[in-house]
């Protein structure tokens, strides 16, 4: 999937010159926390976010630094962090140096932008115009769409075998799978686990695995956690 398909296309936006003020108001009127910042023909000038107004002398919430602090940051640092706090035009509070994706980009580096530049929300920019944004919310959204597309439909049916089979090739090919250990049993599309795992991650990440697969209707885990040093055994809950 590409970050085009699931983006949200005609972002609202802000100019340079629109006040603070005004750029917040947009944010609380379209539930959005943040704004591309556009020039009049669309291409991308930076990005203001809820992040930016956090620390605002009009609220009290300006940073407070000792003097020893301040002598050692030096006069640029503090110049910077007084228009921070106290610009009155979106310009001056911006983000300017913003990451941006193409449409083409695929969901996996979208994501690995988002936790690398510790951002919420990317920019889809084409020939230099801004044509869409994708934030965290668009992707929760594409999830909802594939989950609810991988259930199996009603006149579709998994036999049990099938269904013990699909679960067995998981734990095969996974590196942590503990193939041998695990007994997997399934009894008119509910899957029981039994034996012995060394680790108690592995007991949840076999569930997991079992309840992906479609045609599972539920999972009975009785899988129990056997610490490999000591020998200590914890059972499962039995649910």
């Amino acid at each position: 999937m590409l970050a085009g398909q699931i983006m949200t296309p005609r972002p609202v936006t802000v100019t340079p010159g629109a006040t603070i003020a005004e750029a917040a108001q947009l944010m609380l009127e379209h539930r959005i926390s943040g704004l591309p910042v556009t020039d009049g023909k669309g291409a991308l000038m930076g990005i203001i976010t809820e992040g930016d107004l956090l620390r605002r002398a009009e609220i009290g919430t300006e940073r407070h630094r000792s003097r020893w602090l301040e002598l050692l940051l030096g006069p640029g640092r503090l110049a910077q962090d007084y228009v921070d706090v106290h610009a009155r035009k979106v310009a001056d509070a911006m983000t300017a140096e913003v990451v941006t994706i193409s449409p083409r980009q695929s969901l996996e580096g979208v994501v690995e932008l988002m936790e690398q530049h510790r951002v919420k929300r990317l920019p889809v920019v084409t020939h230099g115009r801004l044509v869409g944004i994708v934030s965290r919310a668009d992707l929760v959204r594409a999830l909802v769409r594939v989950l609810s597309q991988k259930a199996l439909p009603d006149n579709v049916k998994r036999s049990d075998t099938e269904i013990r089979n699909a679960i067995l090739h998981i734990l095969d090919k996974e590196l942590w799978g503990p193939r041998f250990s695990v007994d997997v049993d399934v009894e008119n599309g509910t899957v029981y686990l039994h034996g012995a795992v060394a680790d108690d991650r592995e007991r949840t990440a076999v569930a997991v695995a079992a309840e992906n697969v479609p045609g599972v209707r539920a999972v009975r885990n009785h899988l129990t956690w056997v610490e490999p040093v000591s020998d200590f055994a914890v059972s499962a809950d039995g649910d």
